[in-house]
């Protein structure tokens, strides 16, 4: 007999059980439960994983738009119905795992930053900008897809959820760029973070290339243009920095 259902049976027909036994059942019940509700919670956990898995190798696989909801549900074992209790819609899967790797990185990234020494060199905040990212190859793939088209596609309901925690999440590196750089703080941080992350995400999807593009960069003719992702990103960070400083 379920443990409540027992209490309830005692209670009702009143059978003659002592307070401290009636106490250890309840208590028992409440130990019971906990686990339960842990247990559920760890499954609901693993099952988002699988999800976020699925939807992350089908996105860089075939590309945002050729990837549906009932997709992700085959690739990850699941029904659709099954999907609904967890997302509403392929938008809202890849924004929750998008909005997690990018948490991941923000954290990865301002702890990078409070080693810096104030004024460190652009050099410096750019190598950092690079490494850290580098570090997170599925956010690097993700990206592009957020600027071509999830933005497009998207509900208002969703992009504004989405897009108050970035801005908490950047707020704080906003923080972090104001004390290496004092002449860099409120819109001006904001605006060295905005204006990275167009570079990392175009310098990133530049290194997407087909076979036929590829072919075309190892002629010689096309040295000049052919993308350098470590050297075009770091490149681009560092000019990004002196102009804001000089604009003051």
């Amino acid at each position: 007999m379920h443990l409540l259902s027992l209490v309830i049976f005692i209670v009702d027909k009143r059978l003659s059980v002592s307070y401290g036994s009636l106490k250890k059942l309840m208590d028992a019940y409440v130990v019971y439960m906990n686990w339960q509700r842990a247990r559920t919670e760890e499954k609901k956990s693993e099952r988002k994983e699988a999800i976020y898995q699925a939807a992350f190798t089908l996105f860089k696989k075939n590309g945002y738009d050729k990837v549906s909801f009932n997709g992700i549900a085959v690739e990850a074992g699941f029904t659709k119905s099954n999907m609904y209790r967890y997302f509403s819609s392929k938008d809202d899967i890849f924004l929750n795992v998008f909005a997690d790797l990018f948490e991941q990185w923000v954290d990865d990234f301002s702890q990078q930053l409070q080693i810096l020494e104030q004024e460190a060199t652009a050099k410096v905040f750019a190598d950092i900008w690079l490494n850290s990212l580098l570090s997170q190859p599925k956010l690097l793939d993700l990206m592009p897809i957020l600027f071509t088209s999830l933005e497009r596609n998207s509900s208002f309901e969703q992009l504004l959820e989405f897009k108050r925690l970035s801005m908490n999440l950047l707020y704080r590196l906003t923080l972090d760029i104001t004390r290496i750089y004092p002449d860099i703080e409120g819109e001006k941080a904001f605006k060295l973070l905005t204006l990275s992350y167009a570079a990392t995400a175009n310098s990133w999807a530049a290194t997407m290339q087909s076979d036929a593009l590829t072919k075309v960069y190892q002629l010689d003719e096309f040295q000049a243009l052919k993308p350098d992702f470590e050297k075009d990103l770091t490149t681009s960070i560092e000019i990004i920095i002196q102009g804001l400083k000089a604009s003051n």
